[in-house]
């Protein structure tokens, strides 16, 4: 059996492994945490642990919380500088609250700082993920953040949604719960007359991206629905549930899956667990542009081979990351790249038998091998 509805979600059978994700805006008001929400949310959670399940928390909040500590202006989200700064101090707030709320109910909680490279890199996902297993398994309740304080621009998530189903793969969990302000994803904007919320989604098509709206109407968070989105896909790359409900209940959890109301995300897929990792990834290091003739390839499960690259973008490294994209542009997959970009332009649309002649040594058969690539 598998998971096919919200009810299912409370089932320690089906759902043995919970990621649940709570917004700034569900966590703090005005500064201050919303402490008689919160308290709910941990009563949820310990009823989760007397089911059997094990549950993971990643929880924003840390910038709202320091910046009303410091007396920062915009939340603290002025610029970078406030942000981190803010985020130093919220984090200690932030994991003191969860700290203090949790050991009320007997259950010890652990604080998990990472930065978007903490999970891009492959060695640093399997410490993240190791660290993880071993905190759940000595029966503690990791709470997750992004480490904002030392984060840029460059090399964050922006937001935690995201952030939750990529943990999610990490620890292996069967479902996320992303707790908004909106009981789910509707086909239109939910304030246009005849929006209706869809109850279920089998796979993010292009017509489900285009239902969303991308902005966080509390001015608070950075995610949106379209953040959700990308991170339903992330999550169905490794055959994970994701749901979306409306946190601003008390105890919302038990409201929406007792009650039906939210959105399940049901994968159409299950990717093996590197492939999940790579799919899952944010950030690209370069692109390259292929053939009719290539795409056809890659559809069949083949490796891309130079011979039908036409065009090479960035200055990658063997081992790097790389989009893969037809003519139109349109991303089909991503994988990881046995050349660097010189050699890449040295081999463009050069046959196999060719490459030993061009590079001056015995080269590798593809340029993407079919085992270090995930078609999107």
């Amino acid at each position: 059996m598998s998971i096919s509805r919200l009810s299912d979600l409370a089932d320690a059978s089906l759902c043995r492994r919970l990621v649940i994700k709570v917004g700034s805006a569900l966590l703090v008001e005005k500064g201050e945490p919303r402490r008689a929400w919160l308290e709910g949310l941990v009563d949820e959670i310990a009823a989760a642990r007397g089911r059997g399940q094990e549950v993971v928390v990643v929880s924003s909040g840390a910038i709202a919380l320091g910046a009303a500590k410091l007396r920062l202006p915009k939340g603290g989200r002025a610029d970078l500088a406030d942000a981190q700064a803010a985020a130093a101090v919220g984090q200690i707030l932030l994991a003191e609250l969860w700290s203090e709320l949790l050991a009320a109910k007997g259950i010890v909680a652990a604080q998990l700082l990472l930065t978007l490279e903490d999970l891009e890199d492959r060695r640093r996902y399997l410490n993240a993920s190791a660290t993880l297993g071993r905190l759940i398994k000595a029966g503690a309740v990791p709470v997750v953040n992004e480490n904002d304080s030392v984060a840029t621009q460059e090399i964050r998530f922006g937001d935690n949604d995201r952030l939750a189903s990529r943990v999610a793969q990490a620890a292996q969990a069967q479902a996320v719960l992303l707790l908004s302000d909106i009981d789910g994803l509707y086909d239109r904007d939910p304030r246009a007359e005849g929006a209706r919320m869809l109850p279920e989604v089998r796979g993010v098509t292009a017509e489900i991206h285009a239902m969303a709206t991308g902005g966080s109407g509390s001015g608070l968070g950075s995610g949106g629905m379209t953040a959700k989105l990308l991170a339903a896909e992330i999550a169905e790359r490794a055959g994970i549930v994701l749901a979306i409900l409306n946190g601003t209940y008390e105890r919302p959890i038990a409201r929406a899956l007792g009650q039906g109301i939210g959105t399940l995300f049901l994968p159409r897929r299950r990717d093996a667990a590197r492939k999940a990792w790579l799919g899952g990834r944010l950030r690209m290091k370069g692109a390259l542009t292929i053939d009719a003739g290539a795409v056809a390839a890659l559809g069949a499960g083949k490796s891309l081979l130079a011979a039908g690259i036409t065009a090479v973008e960035g200055a990658f490294h063997r081992g790097d990351p790389v989009a893969i994209r037809d003519s139109a542009g349109t991303v089909l997959a991503q994988g990881l790249v046995e050349y660097d970009a010189v050699e890449c332009v040295r081999l463009l649309g050069h046959s196999s038998t060719e490459h030993a002649d061009i590079l001056g040594y015995a080269p590798r058969s593809a340029v993407v091998h079919r085992n270090q690539l995930v078609l999107l």
